[in-house]
């Protein structure tokens, strides 16, 4: 499977509706605390908008909500995967990436046969506070040497400047959040990384 190499990430289908037209194809919305009605609305609103840009929606966490609303992908932390039901996600047809910090964690996620792996955060972020330390881009080099052809997708701390270097240590895709969100002209800054990952 090959997969776009730019997989930015977003907390509102508001992002999505400022993505989506610029181009990018593959896209996951990640919303944590959020009514599970309105949530679904969001899921559903995303989806739509996503197919209509011939794009690819990520659904974060919310596996049921993914599986219920016809969801062609979802992403589960590890934690997600204490509770998620894989047999039930596997039958919906899901796609399912999985994210991954350590080898514990990727040999976890490997038994599950995922259609991509994550690895972070490569670099240090600011998103969320992590206990892992950035794995830096031989750690992405040594993960892709073990997934395989599987694709794997580098996270945390991502920039337009820095993803070459991902690139070149062999991820597939990049991810990224904050260097987006938190960028003065967000739309100018996708279009770089469009760019960037062409």
């Amino acid at each position: 499977m090959t997969l776009p190499r730019f997989y930015p990430i977003f907390d509102s289908v508001a992002w999505l509706e400022r993505a989506l037209p610029l181009g990018v194809k593959l896209v996951q919305l990640r919303i944590k605390k959020r009514d599970i009605n309105a949530l679904r609305l969001d899921i559903r609103a995303g989806l739509a908008m996503a197919r209509a840009h011939g794009a690819a929606l990520v659904v974060n966490d919310h596996w049921q909500l993914a599986v219920e609303e016809g969801a062609d992908w979802l992403h589960l932390g590890q934690e997600d995967l204490d509770t998620a039901d894989i047999p039930a996600i596997r039958r919906a047809g899901l796609k399912l990436g999985i994210s991954t910090h350590d080898h514990a964690e990727l040999d976890r996620a490997l038994a599950l046969s995922p259609d991509y792996v994550a690895l972070g955060p490569v670099y240090p972020t600011i998103l969320k506070a992590m206990k892992w330390h950035s794995q830096g881009l031989k750690r992405v080099t040594e993960w892709k040497g073990l997934v395989g052809d599987i694709p794997l997708c580098a996270i945390g701390g991502m920039s337009v400047e820095r993803a070459p270097g991902a690139f070149e240590a062999w991820a597939d895709t990049v991810s990224a959040v904050t260097d987006i969100t938190l960028n003065p002209d967000p739309e100018a800054r996708m279009r770089d990384w469009l760019r960037v990952c062409a």
